[in-house]
């Protein structure tokens, strides 16, 4: 992984590694309706094409702010999870994940990269769209949320370089 550690915005980011689990299940299950366990987590870490990141403030190094998890298989990548603690959205935590997975990708020369995002997520559709993905398809009733299912729309970014090569 290229620079890392690194912090930004009194935020340090680092590499995921098994140590992390616990935090990473704290994180997701206010995200998620089904949250992921400490064991749903190692399992994922201890394959070799899952990687991620995990933020932390700066000066606290014991807490975990949030985290992105992908996946990355012939070339082609998916965000499998992220999440940010309600106490620390809207700082740029998200982007910030989400441009180390994209730098990590671009340095293993990736060719794409896939999403899923739930369509009343605007606020990440927009972070998404702003870092270069576009929509590609669509899961319906994808997302179980407190009052029902919700639509997962499918996002694809292309890597520049990929896409040059013929």
């Amino acid at each position: 992984m290229i620079g890392l550690p690194f912090s930004r915005q009194s935020f340090a980011y680092e590499a995921l590694i098994q140590a992390h689990c616990a935090e990473l299940a704290d994180l997701h299950a206010p995200a998620f309706h089904h949250a992921w366990s400490e064991e749903d987590f190692a399992g994922m870490l201890s394959q070799g094409n899952i990687f991620g990141f995990i933020a932390r403030p700066v000066g606290k190094p014991k807490q975990a702010a949030g985290f992105v998890l992908a996946r990355l298989v012939a070339g082609e990548a998916e965000i499998l999870t992220i999440a940010v603690s309600s106490a620390f959205q809207r700082r740029g935590i998200g982007r910030d994940l989400m441009e180390a997975v994209l730098r990590h990708l671009h340095h293993e020369r990736a060719e794409s990269l896939f999403l899923e995002v739930d369509e009343s997520n605007v606020a990440a559709q927009a972070l998404y769209r702003r870092l270069g993905f576009i929509q590609v398809g669509q899961r319906p009733a994808y997302y179980e949320t407190g009052h029902g299912r919700s639509n997962a729309l499918v996002l694809r970014r292309q890597f520049p370089e990929a896409m040059s090569v013929s």
